[in-house]
């Protein structure tokens, strides 16, 4: 008897030890923290958001943060690569119809120059919302965090994508949940040449004419420069009896005065407005577009609209040039 106890006994110990052991060896183990990192462990978990403060621009695609914890890091913006900014660096074969030329090495040089200041104009020392993939590395090279950065959260598109849309950044070919997504993207400004991808456009006019000057986001009539500052689109009450409660803000980040003539504004809908003849936007200044009636100045001008155009819910705010290229775009 006192065997048969015994024996019972090393049995329901065998199977305590061989249940137990899975949840403290396995190395896989997809459980994770939801708390938010600490200052001595920032790694964001799958699909993990924080808020974070942008306190210096690197270059279009990296930058540093400080977390909510106080702790600061280095991030690189997920599945878009901006031109290096040196012309050592800078490879022309990564970006198709750009010629390994000096011409092409400058053009990307260019360009990468304003992808920065791009940034720098939408982020520096702005609150953002960062975001990790759960199908990506929680880090890449020299140890920089690899996340989405949102602009609010109500944004719809991060500003990563964004990089993409407006020609700043080629598709990045790595390990993340939106590569298809971000292909097609960069697909879409290739088709639009948009951006960098206008190389062609600019090899046509430096042969026609020994005058012209490089196409870049900061062109000869500085329409680069102008950038969707902000959008209020919940006007308090009724919008429609409220027209004025919306507005789009606009500003010129350039040097120089830039002539709004035959440009347009538009939404994702039928609208689309015109500025008038003449309209010019001063160097450093901000103008606004309200939806409703007024008199124009030279930092407001009224649509004219009888009844509300942007949609609370969500829209685009699309800028054009006189020559029908999107100069900039803000999705909400």
């Amino acid at each position: 008897m006192r065997h048969a106890v015994f024996l019972a006994v090393m049995i329901l110990l065998a199977g305590c030890g061989q249940g137990f052991a899975p949840t403290a060896t396995t190395p896989n183990s997809t459980s994770t923290s939801t708390s938010m990192p600490t200052s001595t462990e920032s790694d964001l978990g799958p699909t993990q958001t924080q808020t974070a403060t942008v306190i210096d621009i690197i270059d279009g695609d990296t930058m540093d943060v400080r977390l909510s914890d106080g702790s600061i890091e280095t991030v690189r913006l997920l599945g878009v690569d901006t031109p290096e900014t040196s012309i050592t660096q800078v490879s022309p074969e990564e970006w198709e119809g750009v010629k390994d030329t000096t011409d092409g090495r400058d053009w990307l040089v260019e360009w990468s120059k304003d992808a920065t200041r791009y940034a720098q104009n939408r982020l520096a020392g702005q609150t953002v919302l960062i975001q990790s993939d759960p199908e990506a590395d929680r880090r890449g090279y020299y140890g920089r965090l690899l996340v989405y950065i949102f602009q609010s959260r109500h944004a719809e598109i991060s500003f990563n994508e964004r990089l993409l849309l407006n020609g700043y950044a080629r598709y990045y070919d790595s390990s993340f949940s939106q590569q298809k997504g971000y292909q097609a993207t960069e697909m879409t400004a290739r088709d639009e040449t948009a951006g960098v991808w206008d190389y062609t456009s600019r090899t046509i006019a430096t042969t026609t004419t020994s005058t012209s000057t490089s196409i870049s986001t900061t062109t000869e009539d500085g329409s680069g420069d102008i950038i969707i500052e902000s959008i209020h689109a919940d006007a308090k009450g009724n919008d429609n009896e409220n027209l004025n409660g919306e507005y789009v803000s606009f500003k010129n980040t350039g040097d120089e005065a830039v002539n709004l003539t035959g440009w347009t504004v538009s939404d994702e809908a039928i609208h689309e407005y015109a500025f008038p003849a003449g309209f010019k936007l001063r160097p450093g200044e901000s103008m606004t577009l309200y939806t409703g009636d007024g008199t124009d100045t030279d930092n407001e001008l009224y649509w004219r609209e009888d009844g509300a155009v942007w949609n609370n819910a969500g829209d685009t705010v699309t800028v054009k040039n006189d020559s029908g290229d999107t100069v900039d775009t803000y999705t909400y």
